[in-house]
């Protein structure tokens, strides 16, 4: 493809990360949305006359219109059979974290892309955001040192008691919805986890409503947390020999960072964001796929197995299982 071909984009989902990525799409160059998909049609239909886009009635239509690529932003129990499906019709999917619910599922959606030769990416967005990239190459100029700790972590009180996020049948909890932030941050800079050790509860709906994780991966330890009962937004620790790193809150939307070396420099980074920051993991997408790419070399599948694989051992341990394990 040229660099100047446009990307027609349908969308799975018409919630509120469906909303985020249309408003994000419109700061991605050469871009627009040709379908729209959901169970729903009142809701599908107003998403439409808001951001543009046929509506379907039926999945299969919606795939077999003319589109390029598909945005999956529906709960994570469905996101293995949707991704599964438009790969198989030779769409390409980038899909809303966390890609599936598990890894053996995460094993199926990748052998489906590389049957089809079609690109699939775990939408995790930190990376791609001006922050983090101005960060990665700082380091790279001027080391701290080989990172050896993240530490990291996200709680949220008062979800309602009909969120999906507590849903036991949509595959939630603060493992599965917020987490897999953490163990992207941890996998990111430490690599691939060794063992993983997990406290937490379960909720009244039966998925975890806070855990702790210690993890030991190649390259050293993370300490994270997760929960959907207590405040805990905040920044997150990259610490080596030769100084640390904070990258302030919230630092899964980072837009500051301070480096202090041992040789007592601090460093300031500052870089906004814009557009809600969605476009800049869609624009890394479609640079992809106008060069013939069918996996990203930020968000590997390496990389995603990683991280469910971190999601897998900490529900074991609490022993949380969801009907996409049977």
């Amino acid at each position: 493809m040229k660099e100047d071909t446009v990307i027609r984009w349908g969308i799975v989902g018409t919630g509120r990360i469906a909303r985020r990525f249309a408003q994000g799409l419109a700061h991605v160059p050469a871009t627009r949305i040709d379908a729209v998909w959901s169970r729903r049609t009142e809701p599908a239909a107003a998403f439409a006359a808001e951001f543009g886009g046929a509506v379907y009635d039926s999945l299969d239509a919606f795939l077999a219109s003319d589109i390029d690529a598909v945005y999956i932003a529906t709960h994570q129990d469905s996101h293995a059979g949707y991704a599964i499906a438009a790969l198989e019709a030779g769409v390409h999917v980038l899909c809303e974290k966390p890609a599936t619910v598990n890894a053996a599922q995460l094993d199926r959606v990748v052998a489906a892309a590389h049957a089809a030769q079609r690109l699939f990416m775990e939408a995790m967005k930190p990376p791609f955001y001006p922050l983090y990239r101005q960060l990665r190459a700082h380091l790279e100029a001027d080391p701290v040192g080989a990172i050896g700790l993240v530490r990291a972590g996200c709680s949220v009180p008062g979800v309602p008691a009909d969120h999906p996020s507590l849903s036991f049948d949509h595959a939630g909890g603060a493992l599965l919805d917020i987490g897999i932030y953490e163990m992207f941050l941890a996998v990111d800079w430490l690599g691939a986890p060794l063992d993983v050790q997990t406290i937490g509860r379960l909720g009244a709906t039966g998925v975890d409503t806070f855990a702790s994780l210690n993890s030991r991966h190649e390259h050293g330890i993370a300490q994270l947390f997760c929960g959907l009962d207590l405040a805990g937004r905040g920044d997150a620790l990259l610490a080596a020999t030769g100084g640390h790193v904070t990258i302030h809150e919230n630092w899964w939307n980072p837009t500051r960072a301070t480096i202090r070396y041992a040789d007592g420099r601090t460093v300031e980074l500052d870089a906004p964001f814009e557009g809600g920051g969605l476009n800049y993991e869609t624009a890394h997408f479609c640079e992809l796929i106008r060069a013939g790419r069918t996996e990203s070399p930020v968000m590997t599948h390496a990389k995603s197995r990683q991280m469910i694989a971190m999601a897998d051992a900490a529900r074991a341990t609490l022993g949380l299982r969801f009907a996409a394990d049977e």
